[in-house]
């Protein structure tokens, strides 16, 4: 999703209530408001009337990290409809894109492989459904509709529709 100016933060902050089933108090609903409010503060200017609201992120987004255990850092492109169930051990990289409508449980890592390798972030499609504790690392595509199974760690392109299982992941092509 790319930010612009016009960022709407409670149309977003709207759609992903929705996505949780209008549980406000639900920890992932409150990672992905903070993620949204991350955003629409970098669209004030001048940056002098940015800063008590870069401040008060920061705390926030710190509380989330540590209370939850969510990491999803305002750089993280995200899309509309974005689930997190089952919080707890989510970290993603800054510069990881997710797709609408993506599900994300627990214990979920998407990110680099190496320090050396700081831009290579998966891209993650539309619809996906990222199963507890998978690994996604390195410059990646899943495609829209995929599954990534339970404990799966992805280390290779995974087309649209299709499943990714074990370690390292293996394909199983869409039917």
């Amino acid at each position: 999703m790319a930010e612009s100016r016009q960022y709407d933060l409670a149309r977003t902050i709207k759609i992903d209530l929705a996505a949780h089933g209008g549980k406000w108090r639900e920890p992932g609903f409150k990672a992905i408001a903070v993620h949204r409010f991350g955003n629409w503060r970098m669209t004030i200017e001048p940056k002098i009337l940015r800063a008590p609201l870069s401040f008060v992120y920061r705390r926030i987004e710190e509380r989330i990290r540590w209370k939850y255990g969510i990491e999803l850092p305002y750089t993280v492109t995200l899309g509309n409809g974005v689930q997190i169930h089952h919080f707890g051990g989510i970290v993603i990289n800054g510069g990881v894109s997710i797709g609408d409508n993506t599900i994300i449980r627990h214990g979920v890592t998407i990110g680099v492989r190496s320090e050396n390798d700081v831009d290579d972030n998966p891209i993650i499609g539309a619809n996906v459904s990222l199963g507890v504790g998978c690994v996604i690392l390195g410059k990646v595509h899943i495609g829209d509709g995929a599954k990534i199974g339970a404990n799966a760690v992805v280390l290779c392109d995974v087309p649209p529709r299709a499943t990714a299982v074990g370690v390292p992941a293996r394909i199983i092509p869409a039917k």
